[in-house]
């Protein structure tokens, strides 16, 4: 039996698959403009279940570190192959990057031919004739005029192949207790480069199993774990746990998500905690597997 101040933590595994990733950057003249265009670039992009991508902010970055000397922020965004991605991007950086404020927008991965996707070189048509391109150390960016001075946007971006779906479960007597080991572990995980949360906030409240019972589903609420239907199915809590919470985790690598899950899972380990578990699905969902015990039993 593994325990960590005294929370059980179950012999179980979290299962993972592989998505490509790109790595964004986005700049503004004041922080607050960077932030807003990294919230609305990056809304709606929780589940691939029901979105066009997943999607968050890696974290913020200071003039020192832009490519612009600009105030920045850092964001991953994951699909399931590099045409879904490019399709989301254009979307989102045309509607929400370059709509906003001041900013602009490079790529922050490595140029591998035949991995990249094109970005700018997309956008670059919103100029309608009057866009430029500059070449600079061998990357190519467009600027295109708009009513505030001109958009900067890298040409061509980057992917990996990524980590999509790590996850954890923090089982609390009290929704309270558990949302507050759920905000420990999301402030945990923030301080690990290479990982963002999806979901809002970092947490979700409606944790899904594969199918339905409505066959034009493809996924529905993990009723195992929902405490006010526990009578009704074939629950996995104990008596005591009255509220569930889960972390998911998308990576670049599969150790950024190892890191993130055993930092997130330390800090979840606290007061009114009662044990910490993870979803999989037998092992046929994805080939990467976190096993609880594996990643945590130096640490305890």
């Amino acid at each position: 039996m593994l325990t960590i101040h005294d929370v059980l933590i179950e012999d179980t595994f979290a299962e993972a698959f592989p998505m490509t990733g790109a790595r964004v950057v986005v700049t503004a003249e004041t922080p607050a403009w960077a932030q807003t265009a990294a919230a609305v670039t990056t809304g709606y992009a929780a589940s691939v279940i029901g979105c066009d991508c997943e999607a968050g902010v890696e974290r913020t970055l200071s003039p020192e570190e832009t490519p612009d000397g600009r105030p920045g922020v850092s964001l991953l965004f994951f699909a399931f192959s590099r045409e879904a991605l490019q399709k989301a991007l254009v979307n989102r950086v045309g509607q929400c990057v370059l709509t906003c404020p001041t900013t602009a927008c490079y790529n922050a991965l490595p140029l591998v031919k035949e991995k990249t996707i094109r970005i700018g070189g997309n956008l670059r048509f919103f100029g309608d004739g009057f866009q430029i391109s500059k070449k600079l150390e061998g990357r190519r960016f467009w600027r295109m005029p708009v009513m505030d001075g001109e958009f900067l946007c890298e040409d061509v971006f980057g992917t990996i192949k990524g980590v999509a779906g790590g996850n954890f479960l923090i089982l609390g007597t009290t929704q309270a207790t558990a949302l507050a080991a759920a905000e420990a572990a999301v402030a945990a995980i923030r301080q690990i480069p290479g990982v963002i949360l999806p979901f809002p906030g970092g947490v979700v409240r409606s944790g899904s199993k594969v199918g339905s019972r409505y066959p034009k589903l493809r996924a529905s609420t993990n009723d195992a774990y929902c405490p006010t239907v526990r009578g009704l199915v074939k629950s996995e809590l104990p008596p005591e746990v009255n509220a569930v919470y889960e972390i998911v985790i998308d990576g670049l690598d599969l150790g950024a998500v190892e890191a993130a899950t055993r930092a997130g899972v330390q800090a979840a380990c606290r007061p009114g905690v009662v044990r910490i578990s993870a979803g999989n699905y037998g092992g046929k969902l994805g080939p990467y597997h976190f096993h609880l015990h594996r990643l945590l039993a130096t640490s305890a």
